[in-house]
């Protein structure tokens, strides 16, 4: 756990009104991690991120005190409870890929389920047919059987039904949730979300206190994704939230499998569409195992901690990257490196400065380096 004036640094970033993920990744690249930040004058924020904001990081937020008492205070009432600063080794680094990740994750439950060896997700209508929703809770409790971690929403309909079979299979799963983890929503998922954190955990990015809004949920969806190595479609009308699911994942270069329906129900469609764009169609959870290579077995192993006296130090790194721009994969062949491990040195490499990303997922060194 942080210690709190660290942790109330990382608020501060996070609550100052109109920095949002691009300008604290700007930021954090230019300082380092935030109490460096906020060490530096306006003058040098201004630089960075244009003078207004600068000017915006000058006050402290009213309630800033008031979320660090509440953090703290959670926290301390159960070892469960984690909060995961985007500098954290426990942090997911698959997250870390992406454009926009979360400064913070709360997590209830056991955080080594965000680092399951075979992660899916499933998603789908908040209305569902009922074979919709038997597909869904058939589909994860074969996968979880089989060793895979389901990642949903634990919203009504396909979430939830994904979720319950995941339970009965035994494997972990996790829920990405719109909301503080300090609510249920919704409240008829409350027995639900108790059985989740004994058996996967809860995770959210918003601070505690925060209601179901809206604009919420979409949001939280690229979490979803960025989780998964892959996401099913169960159903999904042409506009819905778990399209949206289905397209950050794709853009992240994950494989998006959909199971077909009738043409006559609208539940369907969305999926249909997917197909059309490139989704695997899939009848079976066995088509999902072979499709992601998980039917080898596979043995869980905890992230690493790093230890910055390893063989594959800094200089080793920067100079397995060279001076072009170097995908994730190739720079781990390079390297030898875990993903885990990669991902946690390349974050620190950027917030140094000595490392920038690229649109595609490339890398490439910068600065001093």
């Amino acid at each position: 756990m942080l210690q709190p004036d660290e942790l109330a640094a990382w608020l501060r970033l996070l609550l100052t009104p109109g920095v949002g993920p691009e300008s604290a990744r700007k930021l954090l690249a230019a300082f380092g991690l935030p109490d460096a930040i906020f060490a530096q004058p306006p003058s040098a924020w201004q630089a960075v991120v244009g003078a207004r904001m600068a000017h915006a990081l000058e006050t402290e937020p009213a309630d800033l005190q008031h979320h660090l008492d509440t953090l703290l205070t959670w926290v301390a009432q159960d070892p469960q409870r984690h909060v995961l600063t985007l500098g954290d080794p426990l942090y997911p680094p698959e997250l870390l890929q992406m454009s926009d990740p979360p400064l913070l994750l709360h997590v209830q439950g056991d955080v080594q389920a965000l680092h399951h060896a075979r992660r899916l997700a499933i998603v789908g209508s908040r209305n569902p047919t009922h074979q919709g929703a038997a597909n869904a809770q058939q589909f994860a409790q074969a996968l979880s059987q089989a060793g895979v971690c389901v990642v949903s929403g634990m919203a009504l309909g396909v979430d939830g039904a994904a979720h319950e079979g995941a339970l009965q299979g035994g494997s972990a799963t996790v829920a990405v949730v719109g909301t503080g983890l300090d609510r249920v929503y919704p409240k008829r998922h409350l027995e639900l979300a108790r059985r989740i954190a004994r058996q996967g955990a809860i995770v959210s990015e918003y601070l505690l206190g925060t209601p179901p809004l809206p604009e919420n949920f979409p949001r939280r969806n690229r979490i979803i994704a960025g989780l998964s190595q892959g996401t099913l479609v169960v159903e999904a009308a042409v506009q819905s939230g778990s399209l949206i699911t289905a397209r950050l994942a794709a853009e992240q270069g994950r494989e998006v499998f959909a199971i077909p329906g009738s043409i006559h129900a609208p539940q369907s469609r969305g999926c249909h569409a997917l197909i059309r764009q490139g989704a695997k169609l899939v009848e079976s959870a066995q088509d999902i195992l072979e499709d992601l290579r998980f039917t080898t077995p596979s043995k869980e192993q905890p992230p690493a901690e790093h230890d910055s006296n390893t063989s594959h130090g800094e200089d080793a790194l920067l100079q397995a990257m060279g001076h072009d721009p170097v995908g994730l994969d190739a720079l781990q062949a390079r390297t030898g490196l875990s993903t885990a491990q990669l991902q946690v040195r390349l974050l620190e490499l950027e917030l140094q400065g000595d490392v920038g990303r690229l649109p595609g997922g490339l890398l490439q060194r910068q600065g001093r380096g």
